[in-house]
């Protein structure tokens, strides 16, 4: 029950990116003093910071931030895309928290896999596990804890690959696949070059929502995996235009 509430929490500040204590009161039913304690917990965490009577979530893309906000639908996603994934595999996984989810299990649960990515929190959060990972090099946002510019993609040239999994933050069928920073989606168009397939992994609050700078358009994409909330125009407009759609239950 604790837990629960305080994953709802979590969740409703990420959405809002700044909300009031009371208010935060009203809409679990609890008291302000059960909430002071729940955002002490996530603070401690790391999951947001405290302001003046305030929750404030913590920069967007912090990973281990969006790991925990709809972790259980993430989980399930990343579990779908690792069965796409054989014993032996090599394959690119740009970030994002189903992304690293995908690392993980695929570090866990595969043998002989190669994961190419130009996250450094990825290759982290990997690092028990049995995947052999290739860190691209490049200019470091230290932020988002990723690799961009010129040198990752020149790195990029030396490989080809079955498959690519990424993270988007946003679709509309006027915009496409959209992201929030034009480096790492410059990163992310040259990876599609270098692989057969490319496999969106995001959940469907995404749909629609426009990011701020075109990633990849539909024609780019071969397989979208997301959660039953997706909304069936949008599920049409993908399938139409040639995507494969998988979902996973939403709860």
């Amino acid at each position: 029950m604790v837990a629960d509430r305080r994953s709802r929490i979590l969740e409703y500040v990420i959405d809002t990116e700044r909300v009031d204590v009371n208010e935060l009161a009203e809409r679990f039913g609890v008291s302000q003093v059960t909430i002071r304690k729940d955002l002490d917990h996530l603070e401690r965490n790391g999951l947001v910071t405290r302001q003046h009577g305030y929750a404030v979530a913590i920069a967007p893309d912090n990973l281990r931030s969006r790991l925990a906000f709809h972790y259980g639908i993430k989980r399930r996603i990343a579990a779908a895309a690792a069965d796409l994934v054989p014993n032996g595999s090599t394959v690119m996984i740009e970030s994002g928290s189903c992304c690293a989810l995908l690392a993980d299990e695929l570090a866990k649960s595969r043998r002989g896999v190669t994961i190419i990515t130009n996250s450094a929190f990825i290759a982290d959060f990997v690092r028990d596990g049995q995947a052999a990972v290739i860190l691209l090099g490049g200019d470091y946002q230290p932020e988002s804890q990723v690799t961009v510019g010129p040198l990752v993609e020149q790195c990029l040239a030396g490989f080809h690959v079955e498959q690519l999994f990424v993270g988007v933050d946003g679709y509309t069928p006027e915009t496409g696949f959209t992201g929030r920073n034009h480096l790492r989606a410059a990163v992310v168009k040259q990876m599609a070059t270098r692989a057969r397939d490319v496999v969106v992994l995001t959940e469907s609050l995404k749909f629609p929502r426009q990011g701020a700078v075109p990633l990849l358009a539909v024609s780019a994409v071969t397989r979208v995996i997301t959660d039953t909330n997706l909304p069936a125009t949008m599920q049409e407009h993908l399938t139409g235009a040639g995507v494969a759609v998988a979902t996973v239950p939403a709860s």
